[in-house]
């Protein structure tokens, strides 16, 4: 088992967090700042899509991280775009 989000999710050893989440019907993982649903895109680490939140470490790529007993699982919630830096004219 994984706590996701304050509730258990099954999960076997040896198999990815993204694996546990998707066989338990959970396609959504994270939202972007614009309110838009992310997942499991690629399944092999190259993109950004299934980012979550380890054991209070965040960014963990969910398709790449083996579940380990007791670990908790935090979906993201939508955080602000970065602001584009303003560089000054010489």
């Amino acid at each position: 088992m994984i706590d996701l989000d304050g509730r258990d999710v099954p999960a076997v050893a040896g198999q990815t967090v993204a694996a546990a989440l998707l066989a338990a019907g959970i396609l959504v993982f994270r939202r972007t700042a614009r309110g838009r649903p992310r997942g499991v895109f690629c399944g092999m680490g190259v993109c950004f899509d299934c980012l979550v939140t380890i054991d209070n470490i965040p960014d963990q790529r969910a398709c790449m991280t083996l579940v380990r007993p007791g670990m908790r699982v935090s979906t993201g919630a939508a955080q602000a775009p970065l602001r584009e830096e303003t560089h000054a004219r010489a």
